[in-house]
């Protein structure tokens, strides 16, 4: 078996004291996702060794879909078998139709159970399509199924933003059963993307219940991303209480929290460990005790005393480094340096205390942005600065950005061109071929390839006008229409060659100074991590290539679209004034099909514009807050070391 281990986190006794279930954390999802698969793994042949069966309770969602991939790497590379293995899903939508592209029976086959040889009458989903009166029944059945196989070994679980785990929303009790359940807004409002719209999510599921998952021998909960820190610090550390369902599992005596580091971010022991144990104490580690002492206190940095230090947990700082005043002047001056109003290096200056080069200059700067909105939904004040200060200003989208145009737009832009090329019978064809498709399709459903090409044009027309309002030469700006991205669902395939070799290509022909990338990872769909993994992964095929051009370039990740760097983590932050503030909100503007509504809004209903001036005011005020100058707002990078 392919192996994975933790992360270097403390995990004794006194640096756990808070967490009350046992928790893991790992590099990557990846990783983690391979324990689990090895665990289950090892019970199915452990079981088969003494021809005894092994009940599943699985999960549906992104979050196992990893776990799954490896279970069927195992079959056919490994000879796993499935033959003694008895599966009952969590939940389903209600109602649902099995073969709806939305239903969890066409999820676990897609998954799973289509690529192993587990048998059939071994598989069981809560059934979607029942009459209601018929429900309670079958949920009782499900219940003694379950009792009759033995009781659930494993238990696979992933955690909603409410704590929910199955769907057992806030206020499930710990003693309920399978049963209909209506679901909260806000895991609608999760689904929304997947459904293409709220409007379009069932409002009841049929699901397992707390006593139910509590049943089973063994729990797995896994989680990914910082989009689930705070619901799994709750739920680790927290109070047991009914409005966070997850907070059940403390009286389960064997259960594991699976974490990536992004998940695991809210733990005490890795967002402030000094607060739980001695720390060995670097330079990275004090900016960040001192930074969160300051905004703890209310205190700018240059006012925080020994007392102070003392009272938090950070005695043995003051003892190891000295005074307060030493260490606050010290952080102070760290934080300071951040800033700069030259994210492409100030010519003719001494550059030894700011984050860029002064030299080359003018630069060449590539900005990717894997949507065509990201770059100035994420970075927009930055990107006019580096224009207006003369430097050569370089966008690569990295997808089409296709799925998240409305239908409506299609007609509205089809009724323009027929209108303009009259008398035109082969574009007056289309636009009743595609009137006629979008008037039978249904939510989810796959456009045809043309009407995919028309709205990825819509959105490059958005993309191109934005970079003309912000300075960037149209030759400038690369539609790179990674495949990966081009299936016209919310699903994506995994990145290939392919995409790797078109942005290796890219790199290579514009040599860039500076590269920005999204570093912007709680996206709802992934595709911000998957366009910036491919970045990686071009870059380090550069450098085994032996490119001397990558010697004089820095990689900088930037956020905002979802989420925003921590203060302390940041490395280069570019001030942006009023007029800059409503010149980037201007550029945002142009993307007229993502505007009053976007199809993808998250967990977050505001517009883009709303979210990114909201983030780089609070940016800004917390720097001012720290003791730095007010700024109007800030956006935040953090470097990449590639090298």
């Amino acid at each position: 078996m392919v192996q994975s281990s933790t992360l270097d986190y403390p995990y004794d006794e006194e640096s756990r004291k808070f967490e009350k279930i046992n928790t893991k954390i790992f590099e990557s999802s990846e990783e983690a996702s391979l324990l689990v698969a090895n665990e289950i793994a090892g019970l199915i042949r452990s079981r088969q060794a003494d021809g005894k069966n092994v009940v599943l309770g699985l999960a549906t969602g992104s979050t196992p879909t990893k776990v799954y991939d490896y279970l069927v790497q195992f079959h056919k590379k490994d000879g796993l078998s499935f033959k003694n293995v008895i599966t009952f899903n969590l939940d389903e939508y209600y109602p649902m139709e099995p073969d709806s592209i939305h239903s969890y029976v066409r999820f676990m086959n897609e998954h799973l159970f289509d690529h192993i040889d587990i048998k059939r009458k071994n598989i069981h989903i809560p059934d979607g399509t029942l009459d209601k009166e018929d429900v309670r029944d079958f949920c009782e059945a499900y219940e003694e199924k379950i009792n009759k196989a033995g009781g659930i070994d494993i238990q696979v679980l992933g955690i909603g933003r409410t704590g929910h785990i199955g769907f057992n929303e806030p206020g499930s009790s710990l003693k309920s059963k399978t049963r209909l359940v209506r679901l909260d807004r806000v895991t609608r409002l999760d689904a929304a993307s997947d459904f293409f719209g709220l409007e379009n999510v069932p409002s009841k599921a049929i699901t397992m219940g707390v006593g139910t998952i509590m049943a089973a021998k063994k729990i797995i909960l896994m989680a990914w991303g910082e989009g689930k820190s705070k619901i799994i610090q709750q739920s680790v550390e927290g109070e047991i209480k009914e409005s966070v369902p997850a907070t059940f599992l403390q009286h389960h005596e064997n259960c594991d929290f699976i974490l990536d580091t992004a998940a695991a971010s809210s733990l005490t022991r890795v967002q402030t460990p000094w607060l739980v144990s001695e720390c060995d104490w670097n330079d990275k580690l004090i900016k960040r005790a001192t930074l969160w002492l300051s905004e703890k206190l209310d205190k700018a940095i240059l006012k925080l005393t020994n007392e102070h230090y003392n009272e938090y947990g950070m005695g043995n700082l003051i003892a190891e480094v000295g005074s307060a005043e030493h260490i606050n002047l010290k952080v102070f001056n760290q934080l300071q340096r951040t800033i700069t109003g030259w994210p492409g290096g100030k010519p003719n200056t001494d550059d030894s205390q700011r984050p860029e080069r002064n030299t080359p200059y003018p630069k060449r700067t590539l900005i990717f942005s894997p949507h065509p909105d990201d770059d100035v939904i994420s970075m927009g004040g930055t990107l006019l600065r580096l224009v207006d200060q003369g430097h050569q200003v370089h966008v690569a989208y990295q997808t089409s950005g296709n799925i998240a145009v409305f239908d409506d737009e299609v007609i509205r832009f089809l009724d323009f061109a027929t209108d303009l090329q009259q008398e035109d019978q082969e574009l007056e064809k289309k636009l009743l071929d595609v009137r006629e498709f979008l008037k039978t399709k249904t939510p989810g459903q796959i456009d045809t390839p043309e009407i995919q090409n028309i709205k990825g044009l819509i959105r490059k027309g958005e993309a191109l006008a934005a970079c003309r309002y912000c300075g960037v030469d149209e030759k400038n700006a690369h539609f790179l229409n990674l495949p990966f991205y081009e299936t016209g669902a919310v699903r994506k395939k995994p990145h290939s060659r392919e995409d790797v070799k078109i942005t290796y290509d890219l790199l290579n022909s514009i040599k860039p100074h500076q590269i920005f990338a999204a570093g912007d990872l709680s996206d709802p769909h992934g595709t911000h991590r998957v366009c910036l993994q491919i970045i990686y992964e071009a870059l380090e095929q550069l450098v085994a290539d032996g490119a001397e051009w990558l010697d004089d370039c820095y990689v900088w990740l930037y956020r905002g679209a979802w989420q925003e760097w921590d203060i302390a983590d940041m490395e280069m932050s570019v001030p942006i004034g009023p007029m800059d503030m409503e010149r980037k909100k201007n550029a945002i503007f142009k993307h007229q099909s993502q505007k009053d509504a976007a199809m993808f809004p998250g967990n977050d209903e505001r517009e883009f514009w709303q979210r990114a001036e909201q983030r780089n005011m609070e940016t800004a005020h917390k720097y001012n807050n720290l003791g730095m100058a007010e700024y109007e707002a800030m956006e935040g990078f953090v470097r990449y070391h590639f090298k």
